[in-house]
């Protein structure tokens, strides 16, 4: 069995993109990882820095009308992706 531990968290941030690279930059270990959010990602953009991150999976709730750009993307990198269908972000 691998590795549990959390390598890095990204405090909300007025930027999707912002948020992933935080949480990136304060990754502690450069093992493979999964990203979790607690909104989801209607564009391409997360997906394609937590792939250059080395991230392998990504659990969020969906429910974005944009959310094939985010499957297509994660197909793209050969990352899983999970819907949990339970959004905890709201504005």
């Amino acid at each position: 069995m691998g590795v549990r531990a959390t390598l890095g968290i990204g405090a909300g941030q007025m930027s999707r993109v912002d948020a992933v690279k935080l949480a990136i930059a304060k990754m502690t270990s450069p093992l493979p990882a999964a990203l979790a959010s607690d909104a989801f990602f209607p564009f391409r953009d997360n997906v394609d820095e937590a792939a250059k991150a080395g991230v392998t999976a990504i659990i969020q709730p969906g429910g974005s009308i944009k959310d094939k750009e985010s499957i297509d993307a994660a197909n793209e990198h050969k990352m899983a992706m999970v819907f949990t269908g339970v959004r905890h972000f709201r504005h």
